[in-house]
């Protein structure tokens, strides 16, 4: 069954409503890249969420990007703060993705108020954006971040720039938090009255990884089995205002697709609770 596809807000683009995290190939070979992008274009998907800081997964798509550019909606990241910053970092990333313009670059993780003082002010990243979009070097420019304060942090963001897209956190258990709920429906709120794309991650998180020694590529402990990666998968996608952005592991991401390809409706709440309990979940951000 193919992946069901929205409306990426008002970008134009009908995106798989799973999109490819590119995160999942920071530490990988290219023949595993190779392998993953296969399945990739065999499952449908056609939007690649990547960004600069991601290790090797730009060289890892460059290959792809110069003979498919055109299937793609191909989204970037700066984590720079400052116009020079950013104008070095996505000049470096054009160039290691070969391609001569993005559709989506976003400020990665702005949730510090420092940070965000810098990068919404004069000589800010965000100035740099704005030229670059004026310049043709990209179509829409969106924001993302981590952890609970992000919700009150886009909101923010939106009040003193008309971003294209914002991207959270979203899964079963970060929604049981009061203070990330209510921050996270008011975003949601406001993107729904501008046309806004709602991008999401850490699906089918387990809980922080309670050692050092991890099993998986992600950076806290991630659900493995089918049945639950479905739960997950069909929880999040339940919201059909939302997309989710797929698991940074290469030997999970299967899971997740087949999970989106087999989406009917959202997993009861007696369901999620159930999964919870069994397998010990907690959240990765309090």
């Amino acid at each position: 069954m193919p992946i069901p596809k929205k409306a990426f807000g008002r970008t134009g683009h009908l995106s798989t409503r799973t999109l490819f995290g590119a995160a999942a190939f920071s530490r990988v070979n290219q023949d595993e890249a190779d392998r993953t992008m296969e399945l990739i274009i065999e499952r449908g998907v056609n939007h690649i969420d990547t960004a600069a800081s991601y290790g090797d997964a730009e060289l890892r798509l460059g290959p792809w990007m110069e003979t498919h550019r055109e299937a793609f909606f191909l989204a970037n990241k700066t984590g720079e703060r400052n116009y020079d910053g950013a104008k070095a970092e996505f000049e470096r990333s054009l160039r290691r993705l070969r391609v001569s313009q993005v559709d989506l670059i976003q400020l990665h993780n702005l949730v510090d108020e420092a940070e965000w003082e810098v990068a919404m002010g004069p000589g800010g990243a965000l100035e740099y954006l704005i030229e670059a979009r004026e310049q043709g070097l990209v179509k829409h420019i969106g924001v993302t971040g981590h952890y609970v304060a992000i919700a009150g942090m886009h909101q923010r963001s939106l009040d003193r720039f008309d971003f294209d897209s914002v991207l959270m956190p979203y899964n079963y258990l970060m929604m049981q938090n009061a203070t990330y709920r209510a921050g996270f429906e008011s975003v949601l709120a406001t993107c729904k009255a501008r046309d806004l794309a709602v991008q999401t991650i850490k699906a089918i998180t387990r809980r922080p990884y309670i050692d050092d020694q991890h099993s998986h590529a992600t950076w806290y402990e991630p659900l493995t089995d089918q049945a639950s990666i479905d739960k997950t998968v069909h929880w999040v996608l339940g919201n059909k205002d939302v997309f989710l952005n797929t698991v940074g592991d290469i030997h999970l991401l299967p899971k997740v697709l087949d999970a989106a390809a087999r989406f009917e409706e959202r997993t009861p709440e007696d369901v999620m609770q159930a999964m919870v309990a069994e397998w010990e979940m907690a959240p990765l951000f309090v």
